[in-house]
């Protein structure tokens, strides 16, 4: 059934350009404890472009804030969000937000790490219908983008000329080659990925071709 949003993630909405709530930065910043409040704010390139008030309550968090559509009165909400925990493998605890959208009488719920503010609402990027920009990209281009994740992430150059990143400091030697086999896959895919966007629109041509 089609909708505002639905159909290939190339024609739907992309989640970057909504404003978000991280629950995991809420946490890292102290803001998910029970008596706890403060601002958040958006900025581009330095400048504060929104803000809301986030106060948080046992088991929910309330966001404050104004907005206004179609040059209408500014509107203020204040909209809570249930939040729920699940344990980790190897100990501890990670929330998540429950998304609080009711969508033709149905509550949502869904577990999510990531809220984006719609028209009034902040909700999971499902009930806006929302893509991330990954998800339209080519197959070669989406593995290339994770094999440069992780070696960015150990210190190394992008690319698959850039020699292997040497194992950060701290590091179990068992993750560090976990890392390095995560980046030759992603390669390996990549190029295959890459092979087969040259077959598809080049009928029968070979790479030495190119």
């Amino acid at each position: 059934m089609g909708g505002y949003g639905s159909g290939r993630p190339g024609w739907r909405p992309k989640a970057e350009q909504f404003r978000s709530l991280d629950v995991n930065r809420l946490r890292k910043a102290g803001l998910l404890k029970s008596g706890y409040s403060c601002g958040w704010r958006w900025t581009v390139d330095g400048e504060k472009v929104a803000s809301i008030s986030i106060r948080a309550e046992v088991g929910r968090l309330v966001l404050v804030y104004r907005i206004r559509s179609n040059g209408s009165d500014w509107e203020e909400v204040e909209e809570p969000i249930p939040l729920t925990e699940t344990d980790c493998p190897y100990g501890g605890t990670r929330p998540w937000f429950r998304c609080p959208a009711v969508r033709n009488g149905r509550y949502c719920g869904r577990r999510v790490g990531k809220l984006f503010l719609g028209q009034k609402y902040f909700v999971c990027r499902h009930c806006l219908g929302l893509a991330y920009t990954s998800q339209s990209e080519e197959p070669m281009h989406r593995h290339n983008r994770r094999a440069n994740k992780i070696r960015t992430a150990l210190g190394g150059e992008p690319g698959t000329a850039s020699m292997p990143p040497p194992k950060p400091k701290g590091m179990h030697w068992r993750t560090y080659w976990r890392k390095i086999d995560a980046i030759d896959t992603a390669d390996a895919a990549g190029d295959m990925a890459f092979a087969n966007w040259v077959y598809r629109r080049f009928p029968g041509a070979k790479l030495d071709d190119l």
